[in-house]
């Protein structure tokens, strides 16, 4: 069998990191005195670790966050908001998620709120954890158009599944009954099964509010499928009369070009 026969083989069968590798031990004279088992080993080092990288990129890519550059790492600890940070890094350790609990991110706009979750995801994407990223309204409206095309269940099944779901601007706006019956099936679905990061410029004390109150039959039944256990963020300023936003804090806001 000839050299460039392997690596055709390699190639076909989708090892193309550890045809490379092969094929740069062959250049390299000082891999002769190498012992065959550790030369191997190296080559399948190599392609299990771009295999990794790869589905890393996959979970990111398709993940679909609003801001993938978030890190947990970088969050800003001195940034004038007062931060729980044994919080912040015991959820990253995803150990919510291997429990089934839920998460509420609360604040005023530019606070942070969608960074942190963010942030949250990539560390669930890093642990292998299947995540995706939505706009309740986003989600909402695509649900709305399933329905009219005969694919609501698989767009249902579309954030059912991730095993991680952040839903951002949650109860921005009063959702109809209509989308309260949506809302409740899928947090019905997921409940048990995954967890869900909820962004809101609302307290948790006032979604009761935004989902009709007692005028509304629904309310209390979506409540009750993510509250128990939940863990709490609420990013507040440790100086009110001073506070800055995060997008203020790094030149985003548009107001300060002007």
């Amino acid at each position: 069998m000839t050299i460039q026969s392997t690596m055709d083989k390699l190639i076909e069968m989708h090892l193309t990191a550890m045809s490379d590798a092969f094929r740069t031990q062959l250049d390299d004279s000082k891999m002769k005195e190498i012992a065959f088992e550790d030369r191997f080993g190296m080559l399948v080092d190599i392609e299990y670790s771009n295999r990794k990288s790869n589905s890393l990129k996959r979970l990111i890519r398709n993940a679909g966050f609003d801001q993938p550059e978030a890190h947990i790492s970088d969050i800003n600890y001195i940034s004038g908001r007062k931060l729980n940070r044994a919080l912040i890094e015991r959820l990253a350790t995803c150990e919510y998620i291997t429990e089934h609990r839920n998460l509420f991110i609360t604040g005023a706009t530019g606070s942070g709120k969608t960074y942190m979750a963010c942030a949250f995801g990539m560390e669930a994407c890093k642990q292998r954890f299947k995540t995706k990223y939505i706009r309740l309204p986003d989600l909402l409206l695509e649900l709305e158009m399933a329905r009219n095309d005969g694919t609501y269940k698989k767009v249902q099944a579309k954030y059912t599944n991730p095993i991680l779901l952040i839903i951002d601007e949650w109860l921005l706006l009063k959702p109809t009954e209509a989308e309260q019956h949506d809302i409740l099936e899928l947090l019905h679905r997921r409940r048990r099964n995954s967890s869900t990061i909820f962004c809101s410029q609302y307290d948790p004390s006032g979604w009761y509010d935004q989902l009709g109150g007692d005028e509304s039959p629904l309310a209390e039944a979506i409540l009750d499928r993510i509250k128990h256990d939940a863990y709490k963020m609420n990013i507040i300023p440790t100086d009110p009369a001073n506070y800055r936003s995060m997008r203020e804090v790094y030149g985003l806001d548009p107001a300060l070009s002007e």
